[in-house]
């Protein structure tokens, strides 16, 4: 097993065990503070070491602030990374059924096809005849210059990776 050594994953679980550390204190304390009553006495009394304690959960409390505040950007970031990706990945799209010269119908069945629709659900979403959905299915493939759905599929897959990933040759 690989040590971890990502301070990223270390630090949010140190800054949790410190604070649940100094969190059983104060309660042990209280505990014994209820049941002993005034018979309490070690270090359960002292106070340098109850402010420590309340100086460490101040600093838990404060970089727990920050850290929930970067991820609250982090998401909003990625949040918005998707919604660029949402409508490059439209307007892809629309620019290939334009190029393909795509009839509305047309576009809506290979809209249907690429989001993983059958035929079948096609046809009853479109409320048209399977043989019709089927008929343009086929004339999409041949406007695409592809010889079926996952081929379809394949090419707007491959114009997102953009060339990053090529498959390795066989030996």
């Amino acid at each position: 097993m690989q040590p971890i050594t990502n301070w990223k994953v270390i630090a949010p679980w140190a800054l949790f065990s410190l604070q649940a550390i100094c969190v059983s204190f104060i309660v042990t304390e209280e505990v014994a503070g209820a049941l002993l009553g005034e018979q309490a006495i070690g270090i359960l009394e002292s106070n340098i070491l109850e402010y420590l304690i309340l100086t460490a959960l101040v600093v838990g409390l404060i970089a727990s602030g920050f850290e929930i505040r970067k991820n609250i950007t982090r998401q909003k970031r990625m949040e918005q990374q998707v919604k660029v990706a949402s409508g490059a990945f439209a307007k892809l799209l629309e620019e290939h059924f334009e190029i393909w010269k795509l009839t509305p119908s047309e576009a809506d069945v290979a809209l249907l096809a690429l989001k993983g629709f059958s035929i079948a659900e096609i046809a009853s979403y479109r409320e048209t005849a399977e043989g019709t959905v089927k008929a343009q299915c086929n004339a999409i493939y041949r406007k695409a210059g592809v010889s079926g759905r996952p081929q379809l599929l394949s090419l707007f897959i491959d114009e997102l990776l953009g060339g990053i990933v090529q498959p390795s040759p066989v030996h």
